[in-house]
């Protein structure tokens, strides 16, 4: 009977396992036929070329000897079983992150620390810092437009302090990006062909991670807005450090230039990554405002008005960087799910139900 008992438990333990290490779980009903396509490593902030055909995306695997981000772009597969493949567009040098693709579809953007040197720059001890989540801002990032062979064609901001987190407008003709080149972490937009830009955000905290609207007249950004003095205090200290600890943000939407700016989501913790639906009349966005622990992360839907909250995705592990393909049909997330119990967090692509 023991053994039975024992083998009895093994089973439960197994499927248990098996149904928490999955592509797909109950309750994602805006996913449909979705695809795991990498399998090791940290893959994130995949997003979608402006044809819907290709992804552009960063990569960490020390057992492949990709030891910091590396930006890699690929194709992705129109059929369920077939395989996802990919090149290195930064070459292996450096550190890189944010990479977007132009809308011609010939070039990509991307911020590089390679102005500081090619070997990646040292991480950050967090034990200093109390093992607090910290982000470090390195002043030796820059953000460049490379071909898709990887010749780095022009360097687009050249300023001493952190440039990173850019994107573009659906016409290509807008970069919008962070930056603390004026003593504070926060928004601008330039226009590519002129290299002209204005400054969007001015309130003390870190606003970064934004993006235009399918029609350019809005943006959407993530934002910690320190008030308490010693709020205030820890995060002008950090900064001094070239560090932020992004542990307390909230979604914010204005218009393009920066005018008429509203917080839309008001849940605590970290909500991150947000990103416009395909009909610009919602944001999706990445949060684990439902756990006091602060983990896990998962996706939800709001409108612009910051009513409607909905969850989207249920991965007890990690879910973020959402990016709906420009045509709308698919949409592209980061996440731990099926990762065998191991850290890795993979890329995933799923069609996308109403």
């Amino acid at each position: 009977m023991k053994q039975i008992s024992f083998l009895f438990l093994l089973a439960l333990l197994a499927l248990t396992a098996q149904a928490q290490d999955s592509v797909l779980f109950a309750g994602e009903h805006h996913f449909k036929n979705i695809h795991q396509l990498t399998n090791s490593g940290d893959n994130a902030e995949a997003y979608w070329s402006f044809d819907s055909k290709r992804i552009t995306f960063q990569r960490t695997n020390p057992k492949e000897g990709i030891n910091c981000d590396q930006i890699f772009m690929g194709v992705v597969p129109t059929k369920i079983t077939d395989a996802f493949t990919y090149k290195s567009i930064s070459g292996g040098k450096a550190r890189t992150t944010c990479s977007y693709f132009t809308k011609d579809g010939a070039h990509i953007i991307y911020a590089s620390t390679k102005n500081g040197g090619d070997d990646c720059p040292p991480a950050v001890d967090r034990a200093k810092y109390g093992n607090k989540y910290i982000w470090p801002l390195y002043s030796s990032y820059d953000i460049f437009m490379a071909d898709t062979s990887g010749k780095i064609i022009k360097q687009l901001t050249k300023s001493d302090g952190y440039d990173a987190e850019g994107t573009l407008s659906y016409d290509g003709k807008k970069m919008i990006y962070c930056s603390v080149k004026d003593g504070d972490l926060d928004l601008y937009v330039m226009e590519l062909a002129t290299g002209k830009e204005i400054k969007v955000t001015n309130t003390l905290g870190y606003d970064g991670g934004a993006w235009f609207s399918p029609d350019g007249k809005k943006i959407v950004w993530r934002a910690s807005r320190p008030t308490a003095p010693e709020e205030v205090e820890e995060y002008k200290s950090l900064l001094k450090e070239g560090l932020v600890a992004p542990t307390k943000m909230e979604v914010w939407v204005a218009n393009a230039d920066g005018t008429n700016a509203k917080q839309i989501t008001n849940l605590g913790q970290a909500n991150w990554a947000p990103n416009f639906t395909p009909d610009g009349k919602h944001i999706i966005f990445c949060s684990n405002h439902e756990y006091k622990r602060g983990f896990p992360f998962n996706m939800y839907l709001i409108d612009l008005e910051g009513n409607h909250l909905e969850k989207i995705s249920r991965d007890k592990g990690f879910d973020a960087f959402p990016m709906f393909s420009p045509d709308g049909k698919k949409i592209m997330f980061s996440s731990n799910r099926n990762n065998g119990g191991t850290r890795d967090t993979n890329l995933f692509v799923a069609d996308w139900v109403d």
